[in-house]
């Protein structure tokens, strides 16, 4: 019986050791994906987000945009307080508008979140390092777009180019809660089909923001074009998330809060964040892999022309001054060369 069981499997017998090619099975995956570009345009995804360490750069993205969240609250409702005074139905429309971003969490969040008071020069200096703490998720993803586009570190921004993007992209930020207010508060009053309406422009306007994302924090010379997959990708994945958000949060705190109790919103939180971070940067990744055609990709170690593509570019990408210059070849084309 064990003799049958094994020559169906095709195990081939030698004397008493039994070889098994555990191969096989990724070989025949790899067959399959290479010629259909439905299955190796994710493959090559999953490996350029590997090949970029887009997980250790969403994390930076995650810290810094975690301990930048209350500092960039503090700014919107001290500006909230002092453009819209006479207003505070508006007020708190825009706050809860920022906050809907975080499921479960959003209003621990709130209850927490006051306004900068005092003085005039109190106010200025208060406001000022909000904004400078705040800057610093954006810059953590500028540096996330140039490494997924692959641009040379000597080509990338110094700290004040870097400060002044960082700085518009606070603005655009702050125009798209106030877009997202509106259309809430429209929505909210127009019955049935006015929150279908609100759920379909919220995603256009999800789709917008990271396609302006993706187009301005990157040094590489990019169209609108070349950046509509994955913004069409990231605003659809973030649409869905926030409408199952709560299920996904919720639960996390629930299996933590007994283990850390109040802390158990704190890690919800920072894995709301980083969640959000890995699919911003997988659609950033969708771009660069279509725009220059880097698929499809080995599986199993024999180098294809994108594999070709895709390591030169990563490693011209350690170019650090206008005086260096990074070559890169290739073993088995070199020795074909030389022959």
């Amino acid at each position: 019986m064990p003799a049958v069981f094994l020559a169906r499997l095709s195990v081939p017998i030698i004397g008493n050791e039994v070889r098994v090619d555990l191969s096989a099975p990724l070989r025949a995956i790899d067959r399959l994906q290479r010629p259909r570009p439905w299955l190796a345009v994710p493959f090559a995804v999953a490996k350029r987000f590997g090949e970029a360490g887009a997980g250790g750069l969403a994390a930076a993205i995650a810290y810094y945009s975690f301990f930048s969240l209350f500092p960039l609250l503090l700014v919107l409702a001290s500006l909230a307080g002092f453009a819209l005074h006479a207003h505070p139905d508006l007020q708190q429309r825009l706050l809860d508008s920022a906050l809907a971003q975080f499921p479960v969490v959003g209003s621990e969040i709130r209850s927490n979140v006051g306004s900068i008071q005092g003085s005039g020069v109190a106010v200025v200096v208060g406001l000022g390092l909000a904004v400078w703490a705040g800057l610093g998720a954006i810059r953590a993803t500028q540096v996330a777009m140039d490494t997924v586009w692959d641009v040379p570190r000597k080509r990338r921004p110094g700290t004040p180019a870097s400060i002044g993007l960082a700085l518009v992209m606070l603005v655009v930020l702050g125009v798209f809660l106030v877009a997202a207010a509106v259309i809430g508060g429209v929505a909210s009053g127009a019955g049935r089909f006015g929150m279908l309406a609100g759920v379909v422009t919220s995603l256009a306007l999800n789709i917008g923001l990271f396609a302006l994302m993706y187009r301005i924090l990157t040094r590489a010379d990019v169209s609108w074009r070349s950046v509509a997959p994955g913004a069409g990708l990231a605003g659809i994945g973030w649409t869905a998330l926030l409408a199952l958000g709560g299920h996904l949060v919720s639960n996390r705190i629930g299996s933590s809060a007994h283990l850390y109790g109040s802390f158990a919103v704190v890690i919800g939180l920072l894995g709301w964040i980083y969640l959000g971070a890995q699919l911003a940067l997988a659609g950033a990744v969708l771009n660069p892999v279509l725009a220059d055609h880097l698929w499809p990709r080995s599986l199993t170690g024999e180098l294809t022309g994108a594999d070709r593509r895709a390591l030169r570019r990563s490693a011209l990408q350690e170019e650090r001054t206008r005086q260096e210059s990074v070559d890169v070849g290739f073993e088995d084309v070199d020795h074909a060369a030389r022959s």
